[in-house]
């Protein structure tokens, strides 16, 4: 519509002085010499902004990574400690990873190495999580790595050119890789670019590429993952087949008035939706998948569609990070800035997206409404209405998800970067209180984030300080001795039970087989970690005892801090939600459901702690502190 415009009003001037066509005057010639000027130093203002805020950038990201290492080093004295301290300071998923990669580096020749490397891939994301374990917040640092991957993917989908599909086919495999969770980030992206497509915000075309791009790279990391069948049951996959099953069903989507248009994209998301459904239920009945239903269920509670008594699907509801995001969280966006920032974009992005979409659906040619067109326009190009879009559903995200919120803050800082700094934001604002000027707009473009920079320096710095003075050391005697112990009293060949964050860290201290662990996406370890923390239910020892020894158990670890937990509230503790999975009544005062009955058995944690006959017949303990109880369990002909 802009370059139609263009060329009209040259035309309007070529007309209008072809009688003074072959008269050149000094303010013909003037105006063309001042164009170039202004062309000449914007393009020489340009580099030199692009060339002091990436300098600016790089050192500030610097800056960050030196003050997140030294904080880390601060808090836990690494680089002093021993070094099962510092394996132990690997948590839960993060040192059962660091141990195969652990195993990995220390083999003595290639033909251990080869084997152990390709365990090593069929853990999906274990070589990125182990070699970035050295940072304080080991249980997210394999999402954030493969943040990168995500954003290149993003980055890349804006240029034109074809090479850049081969760019984002390698950053889409390369996130695929090294994330068991990337099919749900890539569902996001997939459901952002389905949106800009039903608004012809982008080319249908490029949108189907993008598709068959996110569905190739899948498949390609399920053959490297010895056809990790959870690949195959994702609901990306099924999405974006369905969309292109969609399009070759309903035709002329994009034909027709307003309300024609609208009807039709309700039933093509219908038809979408349906059809995920349907695919997705038919390649899990073919191939048996069961690996994620447990995020359906809890899913399923967390929205009020019916309780459950699900272990696994409680597990989760239990815990702060999968709840409602915190309102005290806007407060603290609020502190630096950036709630403010993110809310005046996005509103003024909304906005100019409504505007947009509307055009587009309506098909509309008033022509008194193409000057206000042609600013939106410029204000949403397709990367700016794809990253609208995306940070719109990433909120949704974080809202419902405590956990997910680090996806949005960082998506958040990104967008309201992108609105400081942007002529394309700051040109309509100014235009509609009628202030615009091109030197005003500038002005506002490149003062803004300098003054922002300087605000959040100033109220920031002295906290920052304060935090690199504060100096701890990693203190956990415990489970330093725990340690010690195991790799010096029992055989290498032993096999223990315990909690999944305990053995997480078993396994990388001392390098016993283990029958359970953190990775939680497979439901027959799912179902086994049920069965291991029998220990902590109401059991008799006879039954505890036959299913340790069914797994193959040679040690038990018990934990007070399970046994006798009060970190959650009541009907959220490890052992309320086995008596409720086993049917029976919880203990404290509170009410129970009706149906819950008194178990014929004392808790098996408590009860084995007294050296009944009836439990050492089973269970000889064999270390203890103040902390854990082991105990070996008989051998039985």
């Amino acid at each position: 519509m802009t370059d139609i415009m263009t060329t009209l009003r040259q035309r309007r001037v070529g007309k209008g002085t072809e009688a003074v066509e072959d008269q050149p005057s000094e303010e013909n010639v003037k105006p063309d010499e001042e164009s170039l000027s202004e062309n000449t130093g914007g393009k020489l203002w340009s580099i030199l902004s692009i060339t002091v805020g990436g300098i600016v950038a790089i050192s500030l990201g610097l800056l960050t990574s030196v003050y997140v290492a030294t904080l880390h080093e601060n808090d836990l004295w690494f680089s002093n400690i021993k070094e099962v301290e510092r394996e132990i300071s690997f948590r839960t998923e993060c040192g059962l990873y660091y141990s195969y990669y652990k195993q990995m580096i220390q083999a003595t020749s290639i033909q251990q190495a080869i084997p152990r490397a390709c365990l090593f891939l069929h853990l999906h994301f274990i070589w990125t999580s182990g070699s970035l374990c050295h940072c304080s917040v080991c249980n997210k640092l394999a999402s954030q790595w493969n943040m990168a991957f995500r954003v290149v993917g993003s980055l890349l989908v804006y240029y034109k050119q074809r090479l850049t599909l081969m760019a984002v086919f390698i950053a889409t495999f390369l996130f695929s890789l090294t994330w068991q969770f990337n099919q749900f980030m890539m569902l996001i992206q997939a459901l952002a670019l389905f949106i800009l497509d039903c608004f012809d915000m982008l080319p249908t075309a490029k949108v189907t590429q993008l598709y068959v791009i996110q569905i190739s790279g899948l498949l390609l990391v399920c053959i490297l993952q010895f056809f990790n069948s959870m690949i195959l049951g994702s609901l990306l996959i099924s999405f974006n087949v369905s969309v292109l099953i969609a399009r070759t069903i309903q035709k002329n989507l994009k034909k027709g008035s307003l309300l024609n248009r609208l009807g039709k994209l309700v039933l093509h998301g219908l038809l979408v939706l349906c059809l995920t459904l349907v695919i997705n239920k038919f390649i899990k009945k073919i191939l048996n998948l069961e690996s994620d239903e447990h995020i359906f269920k809890f899913l399923k509670a967390k929205f009020g569609f019916g309780a459950t008594r699900d272990f696994d699907a409680n597990l989760y509801l239990c815990e702060e990070a999968f709840g409602l995001l915190p309102l005290n969280t806007f407060s603290r966006l609020s502190d630096t800035l950036l709630f403010y920032v993110y809310v005046f974009v996005l509103f003024f992005m909304t906005v100019a997206a409504v505007i947009v979409a509307f055009w587009n659906l309506s098909g509309s040619n008033q022509v008194q409404f193409t000057a206000k067109m042609e600013d939106c326009t410029a204000t949403l190009r397709p990367d700016a209405a794809y990253n609208l879009v995306h940070t719109v559903l990433f909120g949704c995200l974080a809202l419902s998800t405590m956990r997910m919120k680090y996806l949005w803050t960082s998506h958040m800082c990104v967008f309201a970067s992108f609105g400081l700094c942007s002529t394309e934001l700051w040109k309509p604002v100014l235009k509609g209180v009628h202030l615009y000027t091109s030197q005003r707009m500038h002005m506002i473009k490149y003062s803004v984030p300098i003054i922002t920079l300087l605000y959040i320096a100033y109220k920031f710095w002295p906290g920052i300080m304060d935090e690199l003075s504060e100096l701890r050391e990693f203190y956990d005697p415990d489970t330093v001795e725990l340690m010690n112990w195991i790799k010096s009293n029992t055989p290498n060949t032993a096999v223990f039970a315990g909690s999944m964050q305990l053995l997480a860290g078993v396994k990388l201290c001392t390098g016993r087989t283990l029958t359970n662990h953190p990775h939680y996406e497979d439901k027959h370890l799912r179902e086994r970690t049920k069965q291991i923390y029998q220990i902590y239910a109401k059991r008799s020892p006879e039954d505890v005892y036959k299913i340790l020894r069914s797994f193959g158990t040679d040690y038990v670890i018990l934990e007070d801090s399970i046994c006798y937990e009060r970190r959650h509230s009541r009907g959220c503790r490890l052992r309320d939600l086995l008596d409720i999975a086993n049917g029976h009544i919880m203990d404290g005062l509170g009410e129970n459901e009706p149906d819950l009955k008194p178990s014929l058995y004392p808790r098996f944690c408590e009860e084995v702690k007294k050296n009944l006959p009836s439990y050492t017949v089973h269970f000889a303990r064999v270390f203890q502190n103040k902390t854990f109880h082991v105990y070996r369990l008989a051998k039985h002909k």
